[in-house]
């Protein structure tokens, strides 16, 4: 039997579905689901390395993760009209993907923290900015990610971190038509302010949001104040007519 959404609405369509960033679980979608609650309606839905295990050989790149995320949503029947999709880290890049490939399914984009940035490269330069943003991240939360990691696995990570980097985002979101909000945290220096300034010019319809407080685990250190930004924007789009 194919997995089911691992969080659910506790009544009524969802208005959106989010996806848990690379390595981590639906848990870490708690307390966002919480603050949102009947205002914006929101089902997590797990990929292969983005709350669910990845085996050997499946493939991990943005494109084939959308088109799963496609074929998951129309399994577990949350496909009956266009949905707010949230993505955190590079799960980005998936729910992007699905805008740009199956863009009947989705009303709007946002985009918490996406990845990556070009800049990140060679590896090293990667490795600096992960352990500037960590260092201003909450302690309290390490216990709980490294149980994530552990039921995703550290190899399928890899992978889908690989694959990742290999894809500019701003490409996809240039093939997109969807408003998309952007969201930052002021010491995320994996999504810098400058980063999502480029992607924002990439097309009309992109805004950017920094947070108050917060690095790059923005959907469970800072869930009330990012949930204030996700209903604003799903009462508008809600409300405009669809382009498709």
């Amino acid at each position: 039997m194919p997995p089911r959404p691992v969080l659910l609405p506790p009544a009524g369509r969802p208005v959106a579905v989010a996806v848990p960033g690379l390595g981590l679980t639906a848990a870490s979608y708690g307390g966002l689901v919480d603050a949102l609650g009947a205002a914006v309606p929101t089902a997590v839905v797990a990929l292969p390395a983005m709350g669910l295990r990845a085996d050997p050989g499946t493939a991990l790149d943005p494109e084939s993760s959308a088109d799963e995320l496609a074929r998951r949503l129309d399994e577990h029947g949350l496909t009956g009209g266009p949905l707010v999709m949230i993505g955190h880290s590079a799960s980005c890049q998936v729910v992007a993907e699905l805008a740009r490939r199956h863009p009947h399914t989705v009303a709007g984009l946002v985009l918490v923290g996406p990845t990556a940035d070009p800049r990140m490269s060679p590896r090293r330069r990667l490795v600096v900015r992960w352990l500037r943003t960590a260092a201003r991240e909450d302690p309290r939360r390490v216990p709980g990610m490294l149980r994530s990691y552990a039921t995703t696995r550290l190899s399928g990570f890899a992978r889908a971190l690989r694959a990742a980097r290999r894809r500019d985002l701003r490409a996809t979101l240039a093939a997109t038509t969807v408003p998309v909000l952007l969201v930052g945290g002021p010491h995320d220096h994996l999504a810098p302010s400058g980063w999502l300034d480029a992607l924002a010019a990439t097309r009309p319809g992109i805004e950017v949001v920094t947070m108050t407080e917060g690095a790059h685990n923005l959907p469970q250190t800072r869930p009330a104040e990012l949930a204030r930004h996700i209903v604003t924007l799903a009462r508008r789009v809600c409300r405009e007519p669809s382009t498709g």
